[in-house]
């Protein structure tokens, strides 16, 4: 906006005591900024002269009508070190529609036109750029942020922060020692929490953007700093709203910077960086500030406005008037969503309206619960408005959340509730014509999961209301109680990915004073937005899921080898476990062997008989050859029997029953042959030489 045009809105708001910048922003463009125009629009015309003007007006103007506002005063004007150009102007034009009407007493055929006063008005003001910016240099305007509460304060440049706190404590309530501002200019940051520190030294706009946060004990910060790092990671909720196209709501983390939403902004809406003009950034924030470190909200309102379509806007002012408004971070959603004028919908008033049905409403007033409430809103819904209707889910909205909302990416779907109100003018037409129509039928079908109610009754109100705060969040809660009677029915389009958090959050309101082409265009636009980002999510699932694939994959490879492993190590250890029991098996038949050898061996030892001497008479000497080629010696008497001989054999350790004892001439098995025989019946004397084989 040019300065002229900011001394033009701040002589018409000083004139007419109009507070809301939106509102005479509106009058304005709707006169093409003559303010004389501008202002015969708001004042009283001469074919309507005031009843009793000397009423209307206050004392303080007949006393005295330099000082007088007829009735208004402009905001801020005790914190004015004088009283302004515009000030003196409106107590002219107050005292001068006093005196008119004190002459229309006297004689009712004279009377001005009030534009000649208006034009006498203009001509005491100095509207000269230069002029009006010596008035109001001194004066800085803060709109003050805080509980879903716009709170506009002006204060004298030479104003401390304490002071400026004062006038907070005094709007909200909320104590000096207990509050936390935020939006101030980063490199002024610290000065900002000083109380002597004066405004005028913190390098501050004639108009500024400020958060108001309440310190209680469980929310205290040390710095504001410290709550930057904290906020960085955090994901931030961007609704913004444009001149003459549809809302948009986008999520970025807190260390996104305002360049980089912007360029968000172009490509989506094809609006130059250069050509966006923002309304709702706090004070001293520039292209790379964060979302972070900028003050801001989790969830914040912004208003952009086209200047290359400036020229063409103001050319067509006087048929498509457009409200411009200052974005409040917690302003309710209905303040900003693009619906359609209602005089100019598609399907308004094409045909004379049906008259409302006797029964209004299609839920009983005070519902027990939320699945028969929302049984007979369908029942009743059918009944009333007939085949083809959408199709509504039944059941609970906490059910009706989990089927749209707590699904897979690929699967999940965006939840559309209708909220129905009896009395609306404009019900029949949206659910007879709007509701009806195939392409909305099917969008719904396709892409949502319908879930309706009626809020004709304030008791199904409130209960609804309630499950919204639980199922959903407390802003789609306070967004659906803020919609206004004119704008119902509507349609709120609730999401949930990653990029919105971890919970389901409002998308978009649509009004029910609205066409046929603007719904299904809302709707699938919502639709494209929210499947954009769920492709961050989808491909993230999927990743995830080939990972998981991968690892399964893996692991099941790793079983089976530790399978073959564990299978392999049993075998290894059963058969050394075999063998080992086979060793100790082969010892223990060896060991019984040795001990039966041993004892055989003791045996035929101790039979013996005494071996004779050489000098003796009757004795044969025997040699033994053993299988390694050494030899045994005995002497025996001749009538020894052939079992001695034996017994010497075994008693040297070879068992006759593994060895054969053999005469060499003529050979002869000693041991297959009765062993009772006498040496010398076998003829084995005086000396003879047997050899031991193994059998």
């Amino acid at each position: 906006m040019s300065e002229n045009k900011e001394d033009t809105l701040a002589s018409f708001q000083n004139i007419t005591g109009i507070d809301d910048v939106g509102e005479a922003f509106s009058h304005l463009e709707a006169a093409d900024w003559n303010l004389v125009e501008a202002l015969s629009r708001v004042m009283p015309h001469e074919d309507a002269p005031l009843a009793n003007p000397i009423q209307q007006l206050p004392e303080q103007a007949a006393r005295n009508p330099v000082e007088s506002t007829n009735g208004f005063r402009p905001p801020g004007y005790e914190e004015l070190p004088g009283t302004s150009n515009a000030a003196a102007a409106a107590g002219f034009f107050a005292a001068a529609l006093q005196n008119q009407n004190h002459n229309l007493q006297q004689n009712p055929q004279q009377r001005f036109p009030t534009s000649q006063l208006l034009a006498q008005l203009t001509s005491s003001i100095n509207l000269d750029p230069a002029s009006s910016q010596n008035n109001n240099q001194n004066v800085i305007a803060f709109n003050i942020h805080f509980n879903q509460q716009l709170y506009q304060i002006r204060l004298h440049s030479e104003a401390t922060i304490e002071q400026l706190k004062r006038k907070i404590f005094d709007e909200t309530s909320v104590p000096v020692c207990r509050q936390a501002i935020r939006g101030w200019p980063p490199s002024k940051a610290s000065d900002a929490q000083q109380l002597g520190t004066r405004i005028c030294n913190l390098d501050l706009a004639p108009e500024n953007e400020l958060i108001l946060v309440d310190l209680t004990d469980d929310g205290f910060m040390d710095t504001e700093q410290d709550e930057v790092t904290q906020r960085v990671d955090k994901t931030f909720t961007i609704h913004i709203q444009f001149e003459s196209d549809s809302p948009l709501t986008l999520s970025f983390p807190g260390r996104t910077k305002m360049q980089e939403l912007k360029m968000n902004v172009y490509d989506i809406k094809s609006i130059p960086v250069r050509h966006q003009e923002w309304t709702g950034w706090p004070n001293g924030c520039d292209n790379e500030t964060t979302l972070a470190q900028s003050g801001i909200e989790l969830s914040h309102r912004f208003a952009v406005r086209s200047t290359a379509h400036a020229a063409q806007n103001n050319t067509n002012q006087h048929n498509n008037a457009f409200e411009v408004v200052t974005v409040d971070s917690e302003s309710s959603a209905d303040e900003f969503e693009d619906a359609t004028d209602f005089n100019n919908a598609e399907y308004i008033f094409t045909d004379s309206p049906p008259a409302q049905p006797l029964n209004r409403h299609l839920i009983p007033n005070n519902t027990d619960d939320e699945t028969s409430g929302s049984t007979q809103f369908v029942e009743n819904y059918k009944s009333r408005y007939g085949d083809p209707h959408p199709e509504f889910f039944v059941g609970s909205l906490e059910a009706a959340r989990q089927l749209a909302c707590l699904r897979p990416a690929k699967e999940r779907k965006l939840l559309a509730i209708y909220l129905h109100h009896g009395k609306s003018i404009v019900v029949n037409v949206f659910c007879d014509q709007l509701m009806k129509h195939e392409s909305i039928i099917q969008t719904f079908k396709e892409k949502f999961v319908l879930y309706g109610w009626d809020m004709t009754y304030e008791s199904n109100k409130d209960m609804f209301l309630s499950s919204l705060t639980a199922c959903i969040s407390s802003n789609a809660s306070l967004t659906a109680r803020n919609i206004k009677l004119d704008k119902l029915p509507a349609i709120m389009l609730v999401g949930k990915s990653r990029q919105l958090g971890s919970n389901c959050e409002v998308l978009s309101v649509i009004h029910g004073n609205i066409g046929l082409d603007d719904l299904l265009t809302r709707l699938i636009e919502t639709c494209e937005m929210f499947e954009e980002q769920l492709q961050v999510e989808i491909r993230q699932e999927d990743e995830r899921a080939a990972r998981d694939q991968v690892k399964a994959e893996q692991d099941m490879a790793y079983q089976e080898t530790l399978q073959a492993d564990m299978a392999k190590d049993a075998a290894k250890r059963q058969k050394e476990a075999s063998q080992l029991a086979e060793r100790k098996r082969l010892e223990t038949e060896r060991a019984e062997e040795d001990a039966r050898r041993e004892s055989i061996r003791l045996v035929a030892q101790q039979s013996l008989p005494q071996e004779p001497s050489e000098q003796e008479a009757g004795t044969s000497k025997i040699r033994v050859r053993k299988p390694t080629g050494d030899f045994l010696e005995r002497r025996f008497f001749t009538s020894n029997n052939l079992q001695d001989l034996l017994n010497f054999v075994t008693a040297n350790g070879f068992l006759i029953e593994e060895y054969k004892l053999i005469r060499s001439w003529p050979r002869r098995d000693l041991t297959a042959i009765e062993s009772s025989q006498t040496l010398e019946t076998l003829k084995l004397y005086p000396q003879e030489t047997v050899i031991l084989e193994e059998r």
